[in-house]
């Protein structure tokens, strides 16, 4: 029994997991970030490709999603304290009925970073999302640092720190 639960945990761990159905490689740290295009709730269109240049956390998430929801307070928290700096946050929700429901939890929450609207969940094929919340680091030139799978304390001094680090690298 031993030797079979050291095996799944070996094969959960490759690289190229048998585990992957899909044929892709799996999305890890050091991979260029899947390029994109949404709309933010004002209709206008925006690009990954537009923040190259800067440290990016793209969350996924709904406002459905009780650990999303947990999570905005610290997003915000760290999007007012690192927006001075080469740094923005990407909320990407998966909402279906789009946008509406998105701007009166903005507004509801006092939320203030950039938010794209999905409402089809393309990006979860692209980024191989298992559930939301689910997030990324992204550094300045566009390549995962981080996957991050469930909720974060993203006010939190060593997560802040991370992104300092990244938003001042060259």
């Amino acid at each position: 029994m031993m030797i079979v639960a050291i095996s799944i945990l070996i094969l959960l761990q490759t690289k190229d997991s048998y585990l992957n159905l899909s044929g892709k490689p799996m999305l890890g740290k050091g991979a260029a970030a899947p390029e994109f295009t949404l709309p933010d709730l004002n209709g206008n269109s925006v690009s990954l490709s537009d923040y190259r240049g800067k440290a990016v956390l793209l969350n996924i998430w709904a406002t459905w999603c009780p650990p999303c929801v947990s999570e905005m307070p610290s997003m915000e928290k760290l999007y007012q304290n690192m927006k001075e700096e080469d740094f923005d946050i990407l909320a990407v929700s998966i909402d279906e009925s789009g946008a509406d429901d998105v701007v009166s939890f903005m507004k509801k929450y006092k939320l203030n970073f950039t938010v794209l609207t999905d409402p089809q969940g393309s990006l979860n094929d692209k980024y191989q999302t298992t559930g939301i919340p689910e997030s990324y680091i992204i550094d300045k030139n566009g390549r995962i640092v981080e996957k991050i799978i469930g909720p974060r304390d993203w006010a939190a001094p060593e997560i802040v720190r991370i992104f300092q680090e990244l938003a001042r690298t060259k």
